[in-house]
């Protein structure tokens, strides 16, 4: 059986890459309507994605993140919120090998359709 040896170089993974992958798990979580713009302040100047309803800061190999969510009626806001913690560490790991650090959710609305009660 042959040993394979590793290439030397870097792989470097961009901002924008990670927060479109975080978008996206937060996306999929059941009772997830949309996200938020991100509230304005000091923070995001020395944060990136405040746009997209992420923001990341990366320390190192570590991601930290935080997510702003509007949460369909009806759902209820802790378990959601832990499945978000749960499928954004599960991407960060899985898709680009990178640590997760903390994962603060922020749900910034509740999303209601009159007549369309749950």
């Amino acid at each position: 059986m042959s040993e394979q040896v590793r290439p030397p170089g870097q792989t470097t993974v961009s901002p924008e890459v990670l927060i479109d992958i975080v978008r996206l798990a937060a996306l999929s979580v059941p009772g997830v309507h949309s996200l938020a713009p991100v509230p304005d302040g000091m923070n995001r100047i020395f944060t990136r994605g405040g746009n997209d309803g992420v923001q990341i800061t990366i320390v190192g190999d570590t991601v930290n993140t935080a997510v702003y969510v509007i949460v369909d009626f009806n759902k209820e806001v802790l378990p959601i919120s832990h499945e978000i913690q749960q499928v954004v560490a599960r991407a960060i790991t899985e898709m680009v090998g990178m640590s997760v650090g903390t994962i603060d959710v922020h749900v910034e609305d509740i999303h209601y359709q009159p007549g369309k009660e749950d």
